[in-house]
């Protein structure tokens, strides 16, 4: 979950001009209209066209919001690992138009109620297995120490201060700073892959073959148990723990058959379970940072959900029972539980 900082744009009425020509112009259908797709936390927006011709989709990325050479940079790099990743049929990077193929109108979370959760975790990992093993390039960011950091800090600054009105004491904070820096710690030791960030349902579109893979545009080097928790503790679906527990297993058996570097499985669990602390401290804050920055408010309903999550963990970790305690104290009484889903 990413979300950069507002900046000047163009008008959206001279934006919609540019990007209804620009589309007409590369499909080659003159009459051709476009009709809202979908809309990320970020600053893409995608449409979907309405002509003669099949449809496609249409990323519209403006350029001094949201450069369109990541995503594309990334999607080259996962197309020839295998990975499956939208098509692209015409671009123009300088003014931040792609024209797609159309993967359909339901996401994996849209379409969960018609789908096989074992098949579906099963194509997950076929896909993350194939991204997992792609070398990541030399100039990729990593996801070092100062950037998990700047992460975590999301947490504090956003939710607890800005969100919750908390203002820790000093053996609050110092007790946050020590958990931070072992969640910190326990991650730069694990096996660094490549990785997506946000490897979760809304970012897989069910396709003839599986799934395939969306939003891939944050990529970093970093730990390798990182997507797993992505999946499996999705930010906007809960599914039973146990599900989750065997779902885990299920993964490390298949990325050692898969020659991925991943560590003995009581180790990989250990380290999935910390990687997930960071992973959903970090969400509760850019949450209240949509909320409170970009005025966007509905992320904010699926809070609860992280609370759960580090409620299955952190009882395990007695080195984190200051961070459980600091969640006691200031988050669980304003927060409920989530409903989990079979």
């Amino acid at each position: 979950m990413h979300a950069p900082a507002i900046v000047h744009a163009i008008p959206d009425a001279l934006r919609a001009t540019q990007r209804l020509a620009w589309a007409r112009d590369a499909s080659g259908e003159p009459a051709l209209e476009l009709q809202r797709a979908s809309m990320d936390a970020g600053f893409r927006s995608y449409w979907r066209t309405r002509g003669a011709g099949p449809s496609r989709i249409v990323m519209d990325s403006p350029p001094e919001l949201e450069d369109v050479r990541p995503w594309l940079r990334v999607r080259d790099l996962l197309e020839a690992g295998g990975v499956r990743v939208p098509r692209v049929d015409a671009r123009d990077v300088d003014a931040g138009f792609l024209l797609l193929e159309d993967l359909g109108g339901e996401t994996c979370l849209q379409a969960l109620d018609r789908l096989e959760a074992d098949a579906l975790m099963e194509a997950a990992f076929d896909q993350l297995l194939r991204l997992q093993a792609v070398a990541p390039p030399a100039d990729l960011p990593a996801y070092d120490a100062p950037m998990l950091l700047r992460e975590l800090a999301l947490f504090d600054e956003w939710f607890l201060g800005r969100h919750l009105g908390v203002e820790l004491d000093a053996a609050e904070r110092a007790a946050l700073d020590a958990a931070n820096t072992m969640l910190v710690e326990a991650m730069l030791a694990q096996p660094q892959v490549l990785v997506h960030r946000d490897y979760m349902l809304r970012n897989l579109m069910p396709v003839a073959s599986g799934v395939a893979v969306l939003d891939f545009q944050d990529a970093v080097r970093g730990p390798v148990a990182y997507d797993p928790v992505c999946l499996l503790r999705d930010a906007f679906h809960s599914w039973p723990e146990a599900r989750v527990e065997g779902w885990l297993a299920r993964y490390h058996a298949r990325a050692v058959d898969a020659g991925i570097a991943v560590p003995p499985r009581e180790r990989f669990l250990r380290d999935a379970a910390l990687t997930g602390v960071q992973r959903h401290l970090k969400v509760m804050g850019i949450f209240a940072r949509l909320h409170h920055r970009d005025g966007k408010s509905k992320y904010l309903a699926d809070a609860p959900r992280f609370l759960g999550y580090l409620d299955a963990v952190l009882p395990q970790h007695p080195e984190l029972a200051p961070l459980a305690a600091l969640l006691d104290r200031h988050v669980r009484p304003r927060l409920a539980a989530p409903a989990v889903s079979g």
